[in-house]
């Protein structure tokens, strides 16, 4: 019996371990975006602010990522036996 719960506590902790880790790596994606994104629209504004706004580009395509990024992070992604019973009884209909 010490041996399963032992098994489960370390399945568990690696879950945990990498959870942290992608939330970790998320938080340096979203400070790069901010202080690269920043730093364009600074170049826009010192050279030409009364032009096109150019820097839109990166900012909404780099932002579509990040949405993503913090989506695959953030999402309840857990299958619990609820939710399967759920699937489930949809299938059956």
């Amino acid at each position: 019996m010490t041996t399963e719960v032992n098994v489960q506590y370390e399945a568990l902790r690696q879950r945990a371990i990498k959870r942290l880790k992608k939330r970790h790596d998320f938080h340096g994606h979203l400070l790069v975006y901010a202080l690269i994104n920043t730093f364009i629209v600074i170049i826009w504004a010192v050279t030409n602010n009364q032009g096109f706004f150019w820097p839109v580009f990166p900012i909404v395509g780099w932002g579509i990522g990040v949405v993503m990024n913090a989506w695959d992070v953030y999402r309840d992604d857990e299958l619990d036996e609820a939710r399967i019973r759920e699937e489930i009884e949809r299938l059956k209909k």
